[in-house]
């Protein structure tokens, strides 16, 4: 379960860097009443960018650690694998 949320998470924060436009207006809607009436900022697009590469990077780092604890919470996985092979 962790590790489909670690992959949610970083695939939203993939879509926020490539293409943080939509995003923005996405959260522009939620955030005001009259959403119409709000221009934002150039750097508010280029923050975005910065947050989503962020959320990416943590959920790739997240992944990993729970991958290298999955492997090292079974020690016999090299063992079974081999034997599997023969």
């Amino acid at each position: 379960m962790k590790a489909l949320l670690l992959l949610a998470t970083g695939v939203v924060g993939l879509i926020e860097t490539v293409a943080p436009r939509p995003v923005v207006r996405g959260w522009i809607r939620v955030a005001f009443r009259n959403p119409g009436d709000v221009e934002p900022r150039e750097w508010v697009y280029a923050a975005a960018r910065a947050e989503g590469a962020v959320v990416v990077a943590g959920a790739l780092l997240g992944l990993y650690r729970l991958a290298d604890a999955d492997d090292l919470d079974d020690p016999h996985a090299d063992r079974a694998a081999s034997s599997a092979d023969v």
